[in-house]
């Protein structure tokens, strides 16, 4: 059964919505910007992908919100973009047959941070009653099926930075195999707290560059970590059947997805990027198609040494020299889980509108990230098939092919 993508939401850095999100992230827009949300200075870290102009009220509603952590927040208002996109309503689509499959790579980490200082400090019985289904990483499923009466499959997938990207290929698979007629699926994270900024600059894996503009280098020579990031990406996806009998809009075709481990380090990717190649190679042959014939990837691409070396040389070896790269991370920074979603959304729009994202924040290329990047002079191109790449801590590799519906 064929799989097309009917609807899109986004909340980003760089954009907060999917028309923008598209825009600013074609226009080579950084969202990047100084950390406000709490006083970062004693992390050593200066900057991240924050949402500065996200209004809880004008979606969610300031009664949900109250009951839901940021990243719940997040995922509600992208899938309810998407849902309106796709022009989906009850008398559309039969409750039995809407699923949900919605990721996050860490869930309410914030509710959490919040709600140990509060014990610590005032006692156990000062702990919010709603602490444990605010926090919980499967909670903004379980808020999106709520909302939209899905009755069919509705859960998660925590795969760390590859989250996003496992649930959009899960989702692909229930419809393909005749489990549902339409998914909502994608990801979303709110991690730029303390506690997450601490961690990671702990593990040294983030930029500490002060200068927003130089902070994500995605394949640049120069790159030193990556930027945390935050926000949404929501996917409608739908068999061609049901979206051709309602006449939906289709913006794109899911033709492929492969999902492999490296079983190589918990945090360090395979260096050769054996299980990375092995993962596009899947969903090139699930597409049926030749790796010739694919004209773009998003590429992982966070700018850290081991990810982009790695990504370049299995990229390199799948598809040799031709095929145009870029990730998009050096605009959005790294949403962790959140990151595969928002970076389909951004591929699929690219085929539709004939327009590639260029790689934003590579001043020097790296000679040992031999990949051909997208330039902001050569981002106008026809391309037919193309790629979107995610891969997470503990060796999770996923790889999402879509068609330029035409």
């Amino acid at each position: 059964m064929r799989v097309v993508v009917t609807g899109m939401g986004a909340v980003s850095p760089n954009g907060n919505g999917c028309q923008a999100f598209v825009e600013n992230t074609l226009n080579g827009v950084v969202g990047i910007k100084p950390i406000k949300k709490f006083d970062a200075s004693e992390t050593g870290i200066s900057v991240a992908g924050e949402i500065d102009d996200f209004d809880v009220s004008q979606v969610v509603g300031k009664k949900n919100g109250k009951r839901m952590d940021l990243y719940s927040q997040y995922a509600i208002q992208a899938c309810q973009e998407a849902y309106e996109m796709a022009g989906l309503t009850p008398e559309t689509v039969k409750a039995e047959e809407l699923g949900v499959i919605f990721s996050s790579g860490i869930g309410g980490l914030t509710t959490i941070e919040e709600q140990v200082i509060k014990v610590h400090d005032k006692g156990p019985k000062r702990m919010s009653p709603f602490f444990v289904p605010m926090a919980i990483a499967n909670m903004a499923a379980g808020n999106i099926s709520i909302r939209f009466n899905a009755k069919n499959i509705s859960t998660s997938i925590v795969t760390a930075c590859a989250s996003g990207t496992n649930s959009i290929g899960e989702a692909y698979r229930q419809i393909k195999e005749g489990r549902a007629e339409v998914m909502i699926t994608g990801a979303s994270e709110a991690s730029v707290n303390e506690t997450a900024i601490s961690g990671f600059a702990d593990l040294n894996a983030l930029s500490t560059s002060t200068d927003p503009l130089k902070a994500s280098l995605p394949f640049d020579q120069n790159r030193h970590g990556f930027v945390l990031g935050e926000g949404a990406g929501a996917l409608i996806l739908e068999s061609l059947d049901h979206a051709q009998k309602r006449g939906a809009k289709i913006l794109a075709e899911v033709v492929g997805y492969g999902a492999t481990s490296d079983a190589y380090h918990i945090t360090s990717p395979d260096p050769k990027g054996e299980g990375a190649a092995r993962a596009m190679r899947l969903a090139v042959e699930e597409a049926d198609i030749k790796p010739d014939q694919v004209g773009y990837i998003n590429a992982h691409g966070t700018a850290t040494k081991a990810n982009d070396s790695g990504e370049a040389k299995a990229i390199k070896e799948v598809f040799g020299d031709q095929v145009l790269v870029s990730s998009t991370k050096g605009m959005t920074g790294h949403l962790l889980g959140a990151a595969g979603a928002v970076e389909a959304v951004i591929t699929c729009a690219s085929l539709e509108k004939g327009i590639l994202p260029a790689n934003v924040g590579c001043f020097a290329q790296d000679p040992e990230c031999p990949v051909k990047l997208v330039k902001a002079g050569d981002q106008e191109q026809a391309v037919d098939y193309a790629l979107s790449n995610s891969f997470g801590f503990g060796g999770h590799n996923a790889v999402l092919a879509f068609r330029k519906w035409a």
